[in-house]
């Protein structure tokens, strides 16, 4: 599907772990003050204060994670990149560092390497975060990705997943299902080269679904608008794993019940019109396509009136007491059961 455009090949054995780090990150610029000392020494330095530092990591494996016959190197580094960042918007922080670790087997030349790291540099300029460390070392795997990503909030401002109360409203940031459904159309545009090698897929009526799956992004203007609007929600994470999931765990930990509208779900036009092509339910697909790299969150009903209208968020549903259950009340008003349906890691 890619075709390889790396004419020059380098051995990353010509440059040896030091010089390979050196060389992938010679182009990273700091941008935060609270960045006093990044890549090039034994550790990072890092000084926030009075604030509260915010950590979370992740891997992406390829034949796992990513499929590198349509995922273009440039596009899994941000990627990368940004599916950490994703995680510390969920706790109302603001992303300020990462580190980047990569496995590579000998296959891949310094010109794939530095591909990868066009992206992971311009997840940072976007973002305005600063690459601040990692590890490289050999794979027989192909190529493993870990990264690290550290963020910094006031303690009054961090939002974890157990905060939410009775009658509080679920509220989710943009529109649900668009990643799985682009993964759907890139596996079968894959199939079909296998077959023929000479098709070229018409691939632009999909532009949309493809992008959120090849090209996501995190939500890094929510925690910023909430602040704004005055809105400090009870708990809050991302949807990587698909709604389903993710209200479950909010519910779990909480200890409380739920009731999600299915006429109340964010749905792009290009999700419902792909659906219908693939004969698939778009609801299902919101509840269980998982990586989304949205926000779900829960607030008190007395915040309504400050997001009401906002075409960045949608109320879906409100918290009931845990007797209650956890359901979704369909369009018919026939009330069904949630049950986690979403990416398992260890499935």
């Amino acid at each position: 599907m890619i075709e390889d455009k790396n004419q020059q090949r380098t051995n990353l054995s010509d440059l040896g772990e030091f010089g390979l780090i050196s060389h992938l990150t010679k182009n990273f610029e700091i941008k935060n003050s609270s960045t006093l000392k990044g890549v090039g020494d034994d550790a990072a330095v890092i000084d926030f204060k009075t604030k509260k530092a915010v950590i979370s990591t992740d891997l992406l494996i390829k034949g796992i994670h990513f499929d590198l016959s349509y995922v273009p190197l440039k596009h899994l580094g941000y990627k990368s990149v940004v599916v950490n960042l994703s995680d510390i918007f969920a706790m109302n922080a603001k992303a300020t560092q990462i580190t980047v670790s990569i496995a590579v087997s000998n296959r891949f030349p310094l010109e794939a390497l530095e591909e990868l790291y066009e992206g992971i540099r311009l997840a940072c300029e976007i973002y305005k975060v600063d690459l601040v460390g990692g590890d490289t070392t050999s794979s027989t795997r192909g190529l493993i990705i870990s990264v690290t990503a550290i963020g910094e909030a006031e303690s009054k401002e961090i939002v974890y997943r157990d905060g939410a109360k009775e009658n509080d409203l679920i509220v989710v940031t943009g529109d649900l299902g668009g990643a799985y459904l682009g993964l759907q159309v890139l596996e079968r545009e894959k199939a079909v080269f296998q077959v023929n090698p000479n098709s070229q897929p018409d691939l632009d009526m999909y532009s949309y679904i493809i992008e959120r799956q090849l090209k996501p992004e995190a939500r890094k203007d929510i925690p910023p608008l909430l602040r704004e609007l005055g809105v400090l929600p009870t708990s809050m994470m991302d949807i990587s794993d698909g709604l389903s999931s993710e209200i479950l765990h909010i519910c779990e930990q909480s200890g409380v019940g739920c009731r999600l509208f299915e006429d109340k779900i964010p749905l792009d036009p290009q999700v419902i019109s792909t659906c219908e092509e693939f004969n698939l339910d778009s609801t299902t697909i919101a509840l269980s396509g998982g990586e989304d790299y949205e926000l779900l969150f829960t607030i008190s009903q007395k915040d309504y009136d400050k997001i009401k209208g906002n075409p960045n968020l949608s109320v879906i549903g409100y918290i009931t007491n845990k007797e209650q259950g956890r359901y979704l009340v369909t369009r018919s008003g026939e009330a069904v059961e949630i049950i986690a349906k979403g990416w398992n890691a260890l499935k």
